[in-house]
C-alpha cells in the first residue's frame, strides 16, 4: 500500500537519484491532448498540468506547456487535434487517449516529424510512442481480493464499467474478471457503465438494481462509488461493500457511514497528477535521458486508517492526488531502467 505521506504528495521517490541529462529544454514547447473532461478526475488532472507546468514555464524549462482537450470522447476528434499540435510545431505532445489503437495512425505522423509522444492513463500501443500507466488490471484483481477477505463465502456483485473502448476500461475490467475466476464464490450478476461519473453511475445502477438479486459487493472503476451508494440507500436495499475511487465525495461519504454504523471499505485509484509525471517525462526525453518507453507508477490505495488523513487533504469536489516533480520523474525512469 502506498504510505499516507505519499499519499498526500510528499515526494518520496527522489532519494539518491543520479541527475538525468542537462541539455537547454527553454526553447522546447509542450502540448497536452485530453479527451474528456467530464468528471472530477479529469478535472484535477487538469489542475495539476496547469499548477505545475505553469510554473515550469515561468521558470523558464520549457516555453510552453498548453492544454487541450477535444469536444467529444471521439478518437477521430483527438487525431485531428493531435495532427493540427504537428503543424503547429509542438517539440513533444503528451496524450491521454480516448483509444490505445485508434490514435496510432496520428500518433506515428507525430513521430515522423520529430516530435516526442508520451501517453498516460489511456495509453497507445503505436511502438514509436512511451506509455505511463499504473498496473490497471492488478487495481481491478485486488477489489476481488479485498472483498474476498470481507466476505469469504462469496456472493453476487455488481461492476459499474468506465468509458467503453478505453485502455483503462477494458484493463480494470480485465483485472475483475481475473479476480472473480481466483474467488470463484463471487459472480458478477450485472455490469453497467458509468463512465466514471457520478451521476452517470447513479443512474445506470438504479436502472439495474430492480433486476438483481442480493448484491454484496460493488466494484467500481473510479467516480462511480458515490453514485451507487446513493442508488442503493434509495433503493432501500443493503447497502453492499462499495470499493470507492478516492473522490472526495466518495471518502466523505464513507466516512459519515463509518461513523454512524461502521461501515468500512477500501478505495484506490491512479492520480490525477500523473499527468506532471507525464510532462517531467516528456521534458527529460527533450533534455536528451535515455527513457525506457514504459514506466509504471503505483495506483493510490485508502485503507479505513488512512481514511481521515487522506479526506483531510483532499480537496471538496476533487480527488486524493500526488503533483509529481522532476525528481519524482528520475526516480520513475531509474526504476524502469533497471
Amino acid at each position: 500500500m502506498i504510505s499516507t505521506t505519499r499519499l498526500l504528495g510528499i515526494a518520496g521517490l527522489c532519494a539518491a537519484v543520479p541527475f538525468m541529462g542537462l541539455a537547454d529544454t527553454s526553447g522546447k514547447s509542450i502540448a497536452l491532448s485530453n479527451n474528456y473532461a467530464g468528471n472530477s478526475w479529469r478535472q484535477a488532472m487538469l489542475e495539476s498540468w496547469e499548477t505545475v507546468t505553469g510554473k515550469a514555464v515561468e521558470d523558464g524549462i520549457v516555453s510552453a506547456a498548453d492544454a487541450f482537450t477535444t469536444a467529444e470522447n471521439q478518437a477521430t476528434e483527438q487525431a485531428a487535434q493531435i495532427q493540427n499540435m504537428i503543424l503547429q510545431g509542438y517539440d513533444a505532445i503528451v496524450i491521454d487517449a480516448a483509444s490505445p489503437t485508434a490514435l496510432n495512425g496520428a500518433v506515428k505522423e507525430a513521430c515522423d516529424a520529430g516530435i516526442i509522444v508520451i501517453s498516460f492513463d489511456g495509453i497507445v500501443t503505436e511502438p514509436c510512442a512511451w506509455r505511463i500507466a499504473v498496473d490497471f488490471r492488478e487495481m481491478g484483481r485486488q477489489q476481488v481480493e479485498y472483498l474476498a477477505s470481507r466476505l469469504p463465502g462469496g456472493g453476487n456483485l455488481l461492476e459499474i464499467r468506465g468509458l467503453a473502448g478505453v485502455f483503462v476500461d477494458d484493463e480494470i475490467h480485465a483485472g475483475i474478471a481475473a479476480g472473480v475466476q481466483e474467488h470463484p464464490d463471487f459472480k458478477i450478476s450485472a455490469a453497467v457503465n458509468g463512465d466514471w461519473a457520478q451521476d452517470v453511475a447513479q443512474k445506470a445502477v438504479a436502472g439495474v438494481l430492480p433486476s438483481l438479486p442480493e448484491i454484496v459487493g460493488v466494484v467500481t472503476q473510479g467516480g462511480d462509488g458515490y453514485g451507487a451508494a446513493q442508488a442503493f440507500a434509495a433503493s432501500g436495499r443493503d447497502m453492499p461493500i462499495i470499493v470507492m475511487g478516492n473522490r472526495h465525495d466518495e471518502l466523505e461519504w464513507w466516512k459519515k457511514a463509518h461513523e454512524e454504523n461502521g461501515y468500512e471499505t477500501m478505495s484506490l485509484s491512479i492520480a490525477p497528477g500523473v499527468s506532471t509525471l507525464a510532462f517531467w517525462v516528456a521534458q527529460q526525453v527533450l533534455d536528451g535521458a535515455d527513457v525506457p518507453k514504459d514506466l509504471t507508477v503505483p495506483f493510490l490505495k485508502v485503507t479505513q486508517g488512512d481514511l481521515e488523513e487522506v479526506l483531510a487533504s483532499t480537496q471538496a469536489g476533487g480527488v486524493a492526488n500526488v503533483d509529481y516533480t522532476l525528481d519524482d520523474a528520475k526516480a520513475v525512469i531509474s526504476d524502469a531502467a533497471q
